[in-house]
């Protein structure tokens, strides 16, 4: 199989293994993206400055943590997510992973894509009909990179991230002159309130969809420590500072979104290059995570037609206005997809101790119970939780599964001490 189709159905070789700035932008680009920044608003208008830095703190190093762990099992097995999820929930269990993974990336898709159009027509005050247009042009155009696969993505990430920055820094530098210098955002009282645990959920929960499917690169670490050093850098650091700057703009100018800051700040250019830049960035790796769990639902190596196909669904939901109904549910399933990671890194390290036989050389079952109870249960206990309902649902799924392989592997031993 060619390079260039990014080996959906199978591990990724050596030979086509990438170095740490290769695999840090990738990711960086990944995590970059508005929908964080919203999150970090509602943060900003609900704690005092002093909380919010340890609610971003705690947050994205839970976050970081659980994204690294799946980083390395990704690194040392070469597969992705999806492809991993075979071996706990069985060839054909397997699939529920992929609708739930896949579902999610296209809703975020056609959010992306309705979001830059309507922002666009607002921005250069253009007839609202012009919208609709916008999404179809956007809809097809932010997938190129993803279609052309892992190559493109790079050359993107490294022009888009580095400039991103230089905005983040323009912005951050002259809010802090308006507001009179940092000093003042610890006198700024709270207009609204957040239980200390739901806004550790929402930092960790809002992306936690991403990094379990950021396997799709980390998978092509030449090392451990690139995978691990690399993920950590982009949904530690990178998730960090997009939830800070969201918060930093509810703070001091009541916005959330970058780009309306930037605006308000009289920077309209670097207003439309900073929307480009972070929708593009995000959406082309969207519909890449698409693809992937796309390919290992229908079992098929055609990556790039899965991208297509997946682009115009989320185009079509965009014009539609169905994403505007999506977002509440796709959220939701920030409690229901950690889980799936948390399995994923249990069956490697403590059924496989490390050592998973390549999928051509084994033979799993169409339905692993194990792995489709555990994640019942840890899916359930995440969604009652009153606590952080991510947490609890990656540390109770990880148990439970745990403990079932613990029983099975037990029962032969008790059957031959019974004969």
């Amino acid at each position: 199989m060619s390079q260039t189709n990014d080996y959906p159905l199978s591990a990724v070789p050596h030979d086509a293994r990438k170095g740490f700035w290769s695999t840090a932008f990738v990711l960086l680009g990944f995590t970059f993206f508005t929908s964080t920044m919203w999150a970090g608003g509602t943060l900003g208008s609900s704690l005092s400055f002093s909380q919010l830095l340890w609610v971003i703190l705690i947050g994205n190093l839970l976050l970081g943590a659980y994204s690294a762990g799946l980083a390395y099992v990704a690194y040392k097995t070469g597969l992705n997510s999806v492809l991993l999820g075979r071996y706990c929930f069985g060839e054909q269990g397997s699939k529920l992973s992929d609708f739930v993974l896949g579902f999610t990336q296209i809703g975020w898709y056609a959010w992306g894509t309705a979001t830059i159009a309507t922002i666009l027509v607002k921005l250069l005050a253009l007839p609202e009909s012009y919208a609709t247009v916008l999404m179809l042009v956007f809809g097809f155009g932010f997938c190129i990179t993803a279609f052309i696969g892992y190559k493109a993505l790079e050359i993107l990430s490294k022009v888009s991230v580095p400039a991103m920055l230089m905005f983040i820094a323009i912005s951050i530098y002259k809010g802090s002159v308006d507001i009179g210098g940092f000093s003042e955002l610890s006198k700024i009282v709270p207009s609204d309130t957040i239980a200390f645990g739901a806004a550790i959920t929402l930092v960790f929960g809002t992306f936690v969809s991403g990094g379990t499917q950021a396997t799709n690169w980390s998978r092509f670490a030449k090392s451990g420590p690139i995978a691990v050093i690399s993920t950590l850098l982009a949904f530690f650091i990178g998730n960090g500072l997009m939830v800070f700057v969201g918060a930093f703009g509810a703070m001091v100018y009541q916005q959330s979104d970058i780009v309306d800051v930037l605006v308000s700040q009289g920077f309209m250019l670097i207003a439309i290059l900073m929307l480009f830049a972070n929708i593009w960035t995000t959406q082309d790796n969207t519909i890449y995570n698409f693809a992937a769990a796309g390919c290992n639902l229908f079992r098929t190596d055609k990556r790039r037609l899965v991208t297509v196909i997946g682009a115009a669904i989320g185009t079509v939901l965009a014009i539609f206005g169905m994403y505007n109904l999506l977002i509440p549910f796709l959220i939701l399933l920030g409690t229901f997809i950690p889980p799936i990671g948390a399995i994923i890194m249990a069956d490697f390290w403590v059924k496989h101790r490390g050592d998973l036989p390549a999928l051509d050389q084994i033979k799993l079952p169409n339905f692993d119970a194990c792995g489709l109870a555990a994640y019942v249960v840890g899916s359930s206990a995440a969604y009652f939780s009153p606590w952080i309902a991510p947490l609890v649902g990656i540390v109770v799924s990880a148990v439970f599964y745990c403990l079932l392989i613990h029983i099975r592997s037990a029962q032969p031993m008790i059957n031959h001490a019974v004969d």
